[in-house]
């Protein structure tokens, strides 16, 4: 029975194989997506429960940290918009470690502080473009909703839109549905996760 490592796929730019380093790559990246899921949900029900802000900006950190590896990890056709959301999360991460030396939580200044929100908020659009992203690639309707409920939810704060509840409404509707894009992840064979390996290659070797 053929493996991934003898199996030749056919790409735009030439044939390809598999390797088991590919197939290590992928592993992390979904270990990473999931990681995301279980973070942002660990934070949006500790809010929900009324718990400390320091649990909920732990639970950001462990967020940041997963979503970086998921940036590592991920295969991108376009270079630039793999460089722009780095950027993006490079810029989300640089402001929430200049907040965090503040006398009060991040999580609350990030709440109350419409500059904190803007600062971390870098991060959560740098999670948005992996949803579209992953939303082109696979259509799924999880990733859409993260990428519309995200800036929804965001700016709507950001501009006094929402109370309280809707707030939370759309943050657990966001949690839930990265959780279930690191679950699903792991039911999809790993060459679905990498694309045309073809294209990633021609297009590094230009660069």
């Amino acid at each position: 029975m053929a493996t991934d490592t003898t199996t030749v796929y056919e790409g735009h730019f030439g044939t390809y194989t598999i390797t088991p380093a590919d197939r290590r790559g992928v592993f992390v990246y979904r270990l990473a997506i999931l990681g995301v899921g279980l973070s942002f949900a660990a934070g949006t029900f500790s809010a929900f429960l009324g718990l400390s802000p320091v649990l909920i900006s732990a639970a950001f950190l462990a967020f940041c940290i997963c979503l970086g590896v998921a940036l590592a990890t991920i295969h991108i056709y376009m270079l630039f918009l793999h460089r722009a959301l780095w950027i993006l999360w490079g810029i989300g991460v640089a402001a929430s470690l200049a907040l965090a030396f503040r006398p009060i939580p991040l999580a609350l200044t990030a709440y109350t502080d419409p500059w904190g929100l803007i600062g971390t908020g870098f991060v959560f659009a740098a999670l948005t473009g992996v949803c579209i992203k992953e939303s082109f690639c696979f259509g799924w309707w999880e990733t859409a909703i993260t990428a519309i409920g995200l800036p929804v939810l965001l700016l709507g704060h950001l501009f006094g839109l929402w109370n309280p509840q809707i707030e939370l409404g759309i943050a657990s509707a966001c949690a839930l549905a990265l959780l279930s894009v690191g679950l699903r992840k792991w039911f999809y064979p790993v060459p679905d996760d990498i694309g045309d390996k073809s294209v990633h290659e021609h297009v590094r070797s230009e660069h």
